[in-house]
């Protein structure tokens, strides 16, 4: 009860720690990295992973990591130089302002982060803007006091365009696959959209 967020690099050894639930093999389920892709990452902490996620890229796909402590991106890009990738892009920016182009990313990620950020609906209306009109972004939630809550989060992505397609874990520690709500060529969201982003996921 007395974390705080972000949470310090001061104690990022916590932060390689397996979260029950929250494999990578759960994330890379929903995420899908494919050979090629730009994917964004939202708080990507000591990298655990980002580590795993950038090889499945491949030479021809890029990570980018935003971070809004410059210590846990150096730490995160010591850890890709020893390991000899190069595909892996620092950022150091606010999630509710992003630095890219809109329909930048194929898809994005946070896991654990989405709580951290105040006034999360921003983030969530930020990633909706970078990413391609058929992208998709995954949100990792873990039981804290930060914690988003599935209705919550389904709740607010509706609002901004973007619907809650899967949901795999617990509502205490779980994952959550959500896509834009599209409505043509030009992939915006708008009044016709609306049963697409009905979808909600138990809380």
């Amino acid at each position: 009860m007395t974390d705080s967020a972000p949470y310090p690099y001061g104690q990022h050894r916590l932060l390689d720690l397996n979260l029950p639930f929250l494999s990578f093999e759960r994330l890379a389920d929903q995420l899908q990295p494919l050979p090629g892709e730009r994917m964004l990452e939202i708080g990507p902490g000591t990298g655990l992973q980002s580590l795993q996620v950038a090889p499945r890229l491949g030479a021809e796909g890029r990570l980018d990591i935003v971070d809004i402590q410059q210590e846990m991106l150096d730490h995160v890009m010591r850890r890709a130089a020893d390991s000899g990738q190069d595909n892996i892009v620092p950022t150091l920016a606010d999630a509710r302002e992003l630095p890219f182009e809109d329909a930048t990313f194929d898809a994005a990620y946070l896991v654990t982060a989405l709580g951290e950020i105040p006034d999360f609906p921003s983030a969530l209306r930020e990633l909706r803007r970078v990413l391609k009109p058929t992208g998709r972004l995954v949100v990792g939630e873990f039981f804290d006091r930060h914690q988003i809550r599935p209705a919550n989060l389904a709740r607010n992505a509706n609002a901004v365009g973007l619907h809650v397609v899967q949901q795999s874990g617990p509502a205490l520690a779980y994952y959550a696959l959500l896509r834009p709500c599209t409505s043509g060529s030009d992939g915006r969201p708008n009044a016709g959209t609306a049963d697409l982003c009905a979808a909600t996921i138990d809380c």
